[in-house]
């Protein structure tokens, strides 16, 4: 073999290292993007995924016209839950709760973390009773759960604030509906979802 037959098929041998090289930094980058969307502890979206999703639909639904709801929900007394069973075994619940959420859910729908007991769900292309019965499954499969492993005897309910998208909303104007409206459950006692709308833009006085 000659030198520059020896130098040519060092060549090929380095750019096939090369493109592997490339392709196992593309697979990290996207990798550590992925990481960076998500809720370290219970695998849901991260508050900022979540907006970035709800300001999407928005936008979605203001080109197509089509409904939206987005809803917010708390676990019920989950201060009670730490203080009974401890801190990890409430990270273990909040992770199980987000699992059945995510299981149960549509794959359209986009699940979030946005408190430290507290989850946001964007449902695209569903009324508003449409997402109550959604909210109405989810609260049934969190009561049946078997908290046994994680905390003996726990029973767990959440309260829960829905809304669908209005003329002139922003993400922020459906959050603020939603989280009034889950706090109108919680002081009803929880274990419930309370649906709201805005209300209709005031007509213009007749000359």
């Amino acid at each position: 073999m000659t030198d520059a037959n020896h130098s040519c098929g060092n060549c090929q041998q380095l750019q096939v290292q090369l493109a592997e090289k490339e392709a196992e930094l593309t697979q990290l980058l996207a990798r550590l993007e992925e990481l960076g969307r998500h809720d370290s502890m219970t695998g849901a979206l991260n508050r900022r995924s979540l907006l970035e999703s709800l300001v999407a639909e928005l936008q979605r639904a203001q080109r197509t016209g089509h409904p939206f709801c987005f809803a917010v929900l708390q676990l019920d007394r989950f201060q009670e839950v730490s203080g009974q069973y401890g801190h990890l075994a409430g990270d273990a619940v909040l992770k199980k709760a987000a699992d059945i959420a995510l299981k149960l859910l549509r794959t359209v729908d986009r699940f979030g973390r946005v408190g430290s007991e507290s989850f946001g769900i964007v449902l695209p292309a569903t009324w508003l009773d449409q997402g109550m019965i959604a909210m109405g499954r989810l609260s049934k499969a969190i009561g049946e759960c078997d908290w046994g492993e994680t905390a003996p005897g726990l029973a767990l309910t959440f309260s829960a604030g829905i809304t669908t998208n209005a003329f002139g909303d922003t993400a922020e104007s459906m959050i603020k509906r939603a989280e009034q409206a889950m706090r109108q459950a919680q002081d009803e006692g929880g274990a419930r979802a309370i649906q709201v709308e805005e209300a209709l833009p005031v007509g213009l006085p007749e000359e």
